[in-house]
Order: structure tokens, then C-alpha cells, then sequence
């Protein structure tokens, strides 16, 4: 039997994107700067026009001081856990 799991919730991690940086007191110019990202690519991610790579995304969470799992768990922000297989 094969699970689809629910679409991973790309506002969430959009929005969390824009929480840790405000919560910074950072432009896209400080986050670029701090990222090696282009600023472009941070204001494509926050608005939803890119999804990014992991990398991307890598480079994001040690720029913020954030774990990247913290980052990455808001994919699931609204999903019930998953549920193990049986045997």
C-alpha cells in the first residue's frame, strides 16, 4: 500500500523565513550579506516565487542561527503525524 503524504506547507516555511529575519532586524541586503545569497533569491523565496534548494536553504539556517530542522519542520505545520507502518 503506498502513503501519499500531505503537500508540504510552503506558506509556513515562507513565514518563518520572514519571522527569524525581522525578528533580526535584518534587510534582504543584511540576510544576502550574512547568506552569500543573492538578494533576489531571498525575496523569491518570501514571496512565494521560488521554493529554493536544500542548499539554499542550508546557507539560510546558519545565516539566521537557526537549526535547519527548524526550518524544515514548518513543511509539515498543519499535517497529523505520520503513522507507522504495520507489519
Amino acid at each position: 500500500m503506498t502513503i501519499i503524504p500531505p503537500d508540504p506547507n510552503l506558506q509556513a516555511l515562507r513565514l518563518e523565513l520572514s519571522r527569524l529575519r525581522a525578528e533580526r532586524g535584518w534587510t534582504y541586503d543584511q540576510l544576502a550579506e550574512r547568506s552569500g545569497l543573492a538578494r533576489r533569491t531571498l525575496i523569491e523565496l518570501e514571496q512565494g516565487r521560488s521554493v529554493g534548494s536544500l542548499t539554499t536553504w542550508h546557507a539560510l539556517a546558519h545565516a539566521l542561527g537557526a537549526p535547519l530542522g527548524r526550518l524544515v519542520d514548518t513543511l509539515c505545520d498543519g499535517h497529523l503525524p505520520p503513522v507507522p507502518p504495520s507489519d
